[in-house]
């Protein structure tokens, strides 16, 4: 659970360390962050303590009065948290960022690719089927069929929509693979981390990728429109040396691959895909 939960924690204390002393807000005022990471393993209970921890120590490093992070397992949830707290950052998954961008104003600051986190990239799996056109038309399992209008505009390219299938919707990223494995689901839409443990499963030889997406950008670190200018520029500005010098093994040890600026044009491309609105 700390390996798999550990990265995202980390990232959102390290966010805010990033901001310095230079943007402490003043008296009353709070700092939060969100973090959405979807279709994960475990859930919001088990981690906002960790949060919390990282928070608190960012708080007092930077001399923030106040600051506050926030853990989501889905956009739903999160969403009347935001409305209510008006945070300045966030952590989301391709998909959730994508579906809230229009709504909340949302610019793109920064990305941060997270090991065992997941979402990079797409494949279709199978033991009988040997390519996208033998999954058409039988049972499909995936916990990722609850946003359509992500996986169809922005992983298939438009290659194929969830109704080419009998779906088999899952709950739990695991329980999908076993679908294939068990022969309860012919295919499974999994996204790379789940991928990974398809060779730690018993009894799940002869299950293997059969088509992919292309890769996708990694989660977006965005700044709400409550952000100040001067604090996002400033923000922008210490954004990669988090895991620089002292920070490198820290940020190893949570598996941290990189975070660093970015901007608009790096989810262009997807945006474009998954075009407006909901």
């Amino acid at each position: 659970m700390r390996s798999l939960l550990g990265p995202l924690l980390f990232v959102g204390a390290a966010l805010a360390t990033a901001l310095g002393a230079e943007c402490a807000r003043a008296a009353g005022d709070s700092v939060g962050i969100v973090v959405i990471k979807e279709h994960g393993v475990g859930s919001q209970a088990l981690a906002q303590p960790y949060l919390d921890k990282f928070v608190a120590m960012a708080a007092d490093l930077n001399g923030w009065d106040h600051a506050e992070g926030k853990f989501f397992t889905s956009r739903t949830a999160a969403e009347p948290y935001i409305d209510a707290t008006k945070p300045h950052y966030g952590i989301l998954g391709l998909a959730a960022f994508l579906a809230m961008r229009t709504h909340y104003d949302l610019t793109v600051v920064g990305q941060v690719a997270v090991s065992l986190a997941g979402g990079r990239q797409y494949h279709l799996i199978s033991r009988q089927a040997k390519d996208l056109a033998g999954c058409k038309g039988k049972t499909l399992a995936s916990d990722h069929a609850d946003d359509p209008r992500f996986i169809e505009r922005v992983v298939a390219g438009k290659s194929f929509t969830l109704h080419d299938f009998t779906l088999v919707p899952t709950q739990r990223p695991l329980l999908t693979i076993k679908k294939v494995v068990a022969g309860e689901a012919v295919c499974a839409l999994i996204d790379e981390a789940q991928l990974g443990e398809l060779a730690h499963l018993e009894g799940a030889d002869g299950v293997q990728s059969v088509w992919h997406s292309a890769e996708l950008p990694p989660m977006a670190v965005v700044a709400f429109n409550s952000a100040p200018t001067a604090e996002r520029k400033r923000f922008v500005e210490n954004l990669d040396k988090v895991c620089d010098a002292d920070g490198k093994t820290a940020c190893g040890e949570v598996g941290i691959q990189s975070l660093e600026a970015a901007s608009a044009a790096d989810y262009a491309s997807v945006v474009t895909a998954y075009g407006n609105g909901k």
